[in-house]
C-alpha cells in the first residue's frame, strides 16, 4: 500500500512538472534545479551568479526553505523577482515539488524572465525524487561534506546534470581528498561533468558562468 501511494505521489507530480515545463517553454524561460545538503553554499553561488548575469539575463529565483525567508531577502538587494516557498505550514516537507512550484509561478511574470533559479530544499535525497519542470539539475557539494556523499547518496548524483563542488577554498581545512571524491562520483555516475570552485576566492567561478552559457544560449536561440 504505501509503495503505491508513493508512485502516485510520484505519477501527479510528474504531470504537474510538465505543465510547468510547457509554461517555461511557452514563455522561453530557462530553469535550474539547485539542489544540496544545508549549508553547501546554494544562495552564495546564486548570489554570484546574479552580480555576473543580472545584464546579460533577466533572473529571478524561487527560494525554497522549510522556514524563514533569510536566503530570499539577501537576493531581494539585487532587484531582481524573488518568489520564497516555505514547506512548514504544510508540515515542513525537505524538498519543493511540482505544485509548489506552480503556485510560486502565479506571483512571477514569466514574459520577463530568461533564467529561472530554483534553490530546492537543503536535502540530499528528497530533492532529487521530484522533477519540477526544470531544464537542468545542478548539484552542490561542499568539500566539507567529505568523499563518501556519492556512495551514500547516489540518486542526486545520478540525475545532476552537473556537479559543483564547492568552497574548495576549505580543501586543506577539511582533509577531503578530491581523487576519492571524484572516484565516488564517477562510479555513482561516470558521465556527470563537475566544476570545482570557491565563491569566496573566485577559484573556477569562470568554468561556472561559461557552462551556464553554453546550456542557455541554444535555448534562447
Amino acid at each position: 500500500m504505501e509503495i503505491k501511494i508513493v508512485k502516485n505521489i510520484l505519477a501527479a507530480n510528474e504531470t504537474i512538472a510538465q505543465e510547468n515545463k510547457n509554461l517555461f517553454q511557452k514563455n522561453n524561460v530557462f530553469v535550474i534545479n539547485i539542489m544540496s545538503a544545508p549549508g553547501a553554499g546554494k544562495t552564495s553561488l546564486i548570489e554570484k551568479t546574479i552580480e555576473k548575469l543580472k545584464n546579460r539575463y533577466r533572473i529571478a529565483v524561487i527560494e525554497g526553505d522549510i522556514a524563514t525567508s533569510l536566503d530570499a531577502e539577501k537576493l531581494s538587494k539585487y532587484g531582481i523577482p524573488v518568489t520564497q516557498i516555505n514547506t512548514e505550514p504544510f508540515g515542513g516537507d525537505c524538498h519543493l515539488d511540482a505544485n509548489m512550484i506552480k503556485n510560486a509561478l502565479t506571483s512571477l511574470d514569466l514574459s520577463e524572465i530568461d533564467l529561472l533559479l530554483i534553490e530546492n530544499i537543503g536535502n540530499l535525497v528528497c530533492p532529487a525524487e521530484f522533477y519540477l519542470g526544470e531544464n537542468k539539475k545542478v548539484m552542490l557539494l561542499s568539500v566539507t561534506e567529505g568523499e563518501d556523499k556519492p556512495l551514500k547518496y547516489p540518486l542526486m548524483f545520478r540525475l545532476a546534470n552537473l556537479l559543483v563542488v564547492s568552497k574548495t577554498d576549505l580543501l586543506e581545512q577539511a582533509g577531503t581528498n578530491l581523487d576519492k571524491l571524484k572516484k565516488s562520483v564517477l562510479q555513482v555516475n561516470p558521465t556527470l561533468k563537475s566544476i570545482f570552485l570557491s565563491v569566496k576566492t573566485g577559484q573556477g567561478m569562470e568554468q561556472w558562468y561559461t557552462w551556464l552559457t553554453e546550456v542557455i544560449q541554444p535555448y534562447r536561440i
